[in-house]
């Protein structure tokens, strides 16, 4: 559907009726019953945003009317629509329409009933623990990774006002970026290039260096949120004219205090007794590299990883404060006495379907709540000091508790709405063709996964697979099915097997112990293998075993990995469907060559988890930046 102008307006520019609805004035009129001043909940410079309760077939919504004469013009209108409306992710607010109509300019969002960042960092009984503000800065964090990333618009987005008052939070106090009326569509590459434009912003939070220099890049957006992490801990205001004249200037003033080794004067009253002293000196110590990364460039500006990503070590420090150690009754409860059942797609095991409520995660009845999933697995009494905490990071499939029963482990997760990998590359979905930087994105999102569950120092999975591989609409992934007993490891998938497993195997049938875990970072090494074997199907677009393929060619890796390391022979087991998109196959032969180290024989000469992220990340935004 091709969107149509707007009539009746002093405007000549087009919006997109396709993502987002637009709403007539009286409409609007109707759900704020004519912008009644009782349905206000905030006002600034660009007007004001009323709460109304519904409008069309939206409920619980808010409205931000533009004053004709704000800062906020019909340029800011237009680029907040157009940018929103290409937008979709979890950690940034919902742009549900709009209106243009006798010069009224009006946004419809979706309603943040726990208003901003701003409100409850300034408010005396706000009662957010430290716990929550973390959750909520490594959300913005991710909101802002995937602005910069281009995922959406195959261009970077720099929001260009990042600030606290920009921060919603959710009913579940999860962060959500708001306000792109002065977002610009950029280049990926921001240590090269830059836009030069007219300097906007928000005293206190501005890059210095585009203040004095007009020059925009994604960098500015990262000192910004620098100021903000400084903000969360030290519950300050960006610029504060009633303090002394030194203080006034938070970034400048929390940095120096870093500088002296005074970590104690900016933490927040209210937060003393709540942070460790390395969660703190970590905490602080990214935001005074954020705040700094305009002046010092070699902090931030590797070209294998994305702007924010270095905020993902808060991940490191959250737990699960809504974890649930549940009863086996309690189960019994929520999955209808386990007669929901249904086939799991990576074991030859069943999996649960249940209910548990949104907040607690108590049993509820079906269709009530939050919709789950039980996996029931033995586990071995060597083993039953399993942190479940260790299992909290978003490119996992969410674990909202367990139970142990004599030698049972049930384990509660979160049922999303998502197709594995495997399905995408060869089941019904193969009909939606995964482009090249879809695949690379769901490629990171794996990794990412694997580098968290690496740093238990033991391997997640007896053999890593697609079908592990969970991606969503948006081709973010969270690994499902990973392992809290390597004890209980079994060789589950030929195909995708290290050549030492084998030996391995060999060796219990032998008499050795079969509980026995093989030396320090043999699993984890055969498990980059086995990741390997993932990639080389994603870049392929063929399973790892086919008997329908000539004799030869079965097997996937015998047959392809001789192949990888000439860049004219690509072409031959490159995913066809990539080539028809012109996809060129020298923009595949890096993660080719990726490829074949994670496929070395000799496990020493395998790269680690973290080294294949980072190629990982380069391949994704040199393919955007040129896409």
């Amino acid at each position: 559907m091709l969107p149509t102008p707007i009539k009746d307006t002093n405007s000549s520019f087009i919006f997109p009726d396709q993502t987002c609805q637009r709403f007539t004035l009286s409409q609007i009129q109707s759900a704020t019953q004519n912008f009644d001043e009782a349905l206000v909940i905030g006002r600034g410079g660009f007007g004001k945003v009323y709460k109304c309760s519904k409008i069309g077939s939206m409920t619980d919504v808010a409205v931000k009317r533009l004053h004709s004469m704000s800062d906020q013009g019909a340029n800011e209108f237009e680029s907040e629509v157009k940018v929103l409306s290409k937008l979709r992710h979890g950690n940034l607010v919902s742009l549900i329409g709009y209106c243009y109509e006798e010069k009224e300019m009006v946004l419809v969002y979706e309603f943040m009933p726990n208003g901003t960042l701003e409100d409850h960092l300034r408010s005396p009984d706000s009662s957010l623990s430290w716990l929550q503000l973390l959750k909520i800065c490594v959300g913005a964090a991710r909101g802002l990774d995937y602005l910069h990333m281009g995922t959406s618009t195959q261009h970077g987005v720099i929001h260009r006002d990042v600030k606290t008052s920009n921060i919603l939070l959710d009913a579940d106090f999860a962060a959500k970026i708001s306000d792109f009326g002065l977002a610009k569509v950029g280049v990926i590459d921001q240590t090269r290039t830059h836009m030069s434009t007219a300097v906007k912003g928000t005293f206190g939070y501005m890059d210095p260096c585009y203040f004095y220099t007009g020059k925009l890049t994604m960098k500015s957006d990262v000192y910004a949120f620098g100021v903000v992490l400084f903000e969360v801990l030290s519950g300050r205001k960006a610029v504060d004219s009633t303090l002394d004249e030194e203080q006034w200037g938070l970034a400048a003033w929390a940095q120096q205090q870093i500088k002296e080794g005074k970590l104690n004067q900016i933490i927040d009253q209210r937060l003393i007794g709540q942070i460790s002293r390395k969660c703190l000196k970590e905490f602080a110590s990214i935001a005074g590299k954020v705040d700094s990364a305009i002046e010092n460039k070699s902090d931030f500006s590797s070209h294998d990883k994305p702007i924010v990503i270095t905020v993902d070590t808060a991940n490191e420090v959250i737990t699960n404060q809504s974890f649930r150690t549940f009863t086996y009754d309690e189960l019994v409860i929520a999955t209808n006495g386990f007669k929901d059942e249904e086939q799991s797609t990576a074991f030859n095991e069943y999996i649960y379907k249940g209910w548990v409520d949104e907040r607690t995660y108590e049993p509820t009845k079906h269709g009530v709540g939050l919709p789950m999933h039980v996996r029931k697995k033995e586990i071995s009494t060597q083993k039953k000091d399993i942190k479940f905490e260790d299992f909290n990071h978003p490119n996992l499939v969410k674990l909202l508790g367990y139970c142990l029963n004599n030698h049972q482990l049930f384990c509660v997760y979160e049922d999303i709405s998502a197709i594995s990998l495997d399905k995408y590359l060869y089941g019904e979905s193969r009909r939606t063709s995964l482009s090249w930087v879809a695949r690379l994105k769901i490629a990171i999102g794996a990794a990412e996964g694997l580098v968290y569950l690496h740093k238990r120092k033991q391997p997640a999975y007896s053999q890593f697979k697609t079908n592990h591989i969970l991606v969503d609409t948006d081709f973010n992934a969270r690994l499902s099915d990973f392992a809290f007993d390597p004890y209980s490891f079994q060789l589950d998938a030929y195909y995708y097997a290290a050549p030492e497993w084998f030996r391995y195997q060999a060796d219990t049938f032998d008499g050795l112990d079969p509980l026995r875990l093989p030396e320090d970072g043999f699993a984890i090494k055969s498990e980059i293998y086995a990741f390997g074997v993932v990639l080389l199907e994603i870049l392929t677009g063929m399973k790892v075993y086919d008997k329908r393929r000539p004799l030869g060619k079965q097997k996937l890796v015998e047959w392809a990995l001789p192949l990888l390391a000439d860049e004219v022979n690509l072409s031959v087991i490159m995913d066809p469907r990539l080539q028809h998109n012109d996809s060129s196959p020298k923009r595949a032969f890096k993660l080719a060559q990726l490829v074949s180290k994670c496929l070395q024989l000799k496990q020493d000469k395998r790269p680690s988890m973290e080294y294949i992220l980072q190629v990982l990340h380069h391949c994704y935004q040199k393919e955007i930046k040129t896409v």
